[in-house]
């Protein structure tokens, strides 16, 4: 059975991209994501299907996509679709749904407390299987099968030097800047670093040398191995990266009230990372040299084998 794998580019491509080989579908399976200097380094070598972007509440991306839905699908192909969103699963889970696919929805790891958006409306399409990353609000129709952020645990470094190596990641959303991140770490971090700056949308008047819209998925990996202290926005995309390459890294949540996001689902992510001592959660206007020397006398391990994501697949 050939899996099509959905997501938007971003921490929820991030997301599935972790979460394949624990569901078992990685030798028969093709993507649909959009096309991105992430997407394109990320799934190199897989079979990839681009289709239009769509941001965060566009009803006219969504529509968009729920055209190229129903051609991808026209073909008969397709055994069943699996997602972790955003509102490119829905366009997906529609056509899917009335062709008598199963359809099953991962909800990112950032939602805590409860559904998103998408996951709220992905739960009205006929047969979907719905899907938790936090046991705390799982249910009869949500079920837990898992985290992303399984076998992750953070250890004292062996030997903390000087912070001469910093990465800082805010994230690719074309629709939200983080200007008082950015403007603060221009004030703080140590002008003899070497720092490469991926700033996505955020625009200040004193812009950083070098800064950078997007940074392919295996230069930015690379990066963050070979850093001192990555700092980033609390997206689950550019944490996760963090962990892999082993940093606990200093993470900032976006604020609505700041007009950086939708919500404030990124302050309950970084909290709860941060609980669990997989990463240093601060607030923009706070970070202080301080904080660069304590996530640089971190590391974080990763157990390997985890077990498979529970589902009905």
């Amino acid at each position: 059975m050939t899996t099509l794998l959905v997501a938007s580019a971003g921490g929820h491509l991030a997301e599935l991209h972790q979460l394949v080989p624990r569901l078992g579908v990685q030798d028969d399976c093709v993507w649909a994501t959009f096309d991105s200097p992430q997407s394109r380094s990320l799934l190199a070598g897989e079979e990839v299907i681009h289709v239009p972007p769509v941001r965060t509440r566009d009803a006219v991306g969504a529509l968009r996509d729920w055209l190229a839905a129903r051609r991808v699908l026209r073909g008969g192909r397709f055994g069943r679709v699996v997602s972790t969103g955003a509102a490119v699963a829905l366009s997906f889970f529609v056509p899917a749904a009335r062709r008598g696919l199963t359809c099953h929805y991962i909800e990112s790891a950032t939602r805590i407390a409860g559904p998103s958006l998408t996951g709220r409306m992905v739960a009205r399409v006929p047969r979907a299987q719905l899907y938790t990353q936090h046991a705390g609000w799982a249910d009869e129709r949500w079920r837990y099968g898992g985290s992303i952020f399984d076998g992750y645990l953070a250890r004292p470094a062996a030997a903390p030097g000087p912070v001469s190596r910093i990465v800082v990641a805010l994230g690719t959303q074309a629709r939200f800047g983080f200007p008082r991140l950015l403007s603060r770490l221009v004030e703080v971090l140590p002008a003899e670093a070497e720092i490469l700056w991926q700033v996505g949308s955020t625009r200040i008047p004193r812009l950083p040398a070098g800064a950078r819209d997007q940074v392919p998925h295996a230069e930015m990996a690379q990066a963050m191995r070979e850093a001192d202290v990555v700092v980033t926005h609390a997206g689950v995309g550019s944490a996760l990266a963090a962990m892999r390459a082993g940093r606990r890294a200093i993470v900032v949540p976006r604020r609505r009230a700041h007009g950086e996001h939708v919500d404030d689902h990124q302050v309950e992510l970084a909290h709860g990372l941060d609980r669990r001592g997989l990463v240093l959660a601060r607030e923009a206007d706070a970070i202080s040299a301080a904080d660069l020397t304590e996530a640089a006398s971190w590391r974080i391990d990763h157990a390997g084998d985890v077990g498979p994501f529970r589902w009905t697949g």
